[in-house]
């Protein structure tokens, strides 16, 4: 499993261009799949060619929350990669651009054997769960529900293992003791104290980290 950052607030290569949102692309199980889109479609499929990933690779596209940071380049997304492409959004998700197949989740759902959704939670996001040899990697959008909401709909599926993405105000920093790596991401406030507590197991994100899992 490979997971790439598109899109965040900070970059760790110069070519590549920071911007508030973000998006990550998950290769698994043969698979592509574009985890949010951020917010500017320019800056997205800009990134992505610097990276050397071209929209009409992605297989399917999945959206945490209905949020204009996670949200705001569809549209250029679908545009680019051309033809149908299956985009699962959470039940609440309001509006359907282009010419994607919408898929509307609502309880858990199983999207293809190791690949997950934990639900919309909270009536309002919902995360990816992958199942993997050393665990399961959660990605989050902004953790909205809350991380230990996430977490413990995600343990339903086995152990966590990573947790990757945006975690909002979480500062219930215990819940990641039992976790091997973290990503915090995009809106996370308190990145440098998850740094301070837990630096064998905390990852440095921003557009243009690769991680390998």
């Amino acid at each position: 499993m490979k997971i790439t950052i598109v899109y965040d607030n900070e970059t760790q290569r110069k070519e590549l261009k920071p911007d508030w949102g973000f998006s990550c692309i998950v290769d698994v199980e043969g698979r592509r799949i574009l985890f949010d889109t951020g917010a500017n479609g320019s800056i997205l499929l800009g990134n992505m060619e610097k990276i050397g990933v071209n929209p009409t690779s992605l297989d399917e596209i999945f959206i945490s929350h209905d949020h204009w940071d996670h949200t705001g380049a569809l549209a250029d997304v679908l545009r680019a990669r051309g033809g149908k492409i299956k985009v699962y959004v959470p039940a609440s998700f309001s509006s359907v651009p282009g010419a994607g197949e919408f898929v509307k989740v609502g309880p858990a759902l199983e999207i293809h054997q190791n690949i997950y959704s934990t639900g919309e939670l909270k009536n309002i996001e919902q995360s990816m769960i992958v199942k993997t040899e050393k665990g399961l990697v959660v990605l989050t959008g902004c953790s909205h529900p809350g991380v230990g909401e996430i977490l413990k709909t995600a343990t339903r599926c086995g152990k966590v293992s990573a947790l990757i993405g945006g975690l909002h105000g979480f500062r219930e920093f215990g819940l990641l003791r039992t976790l091997d790596i973290v990503c915090p991401t995009h809106c996370t406030l308190y990145k440098s104290e998850i740094e301070a507590i837990f630096p064998e197991k905390f990852i440095q994100g921003g557009v243009g980290k690769v991680i390998d899992w």
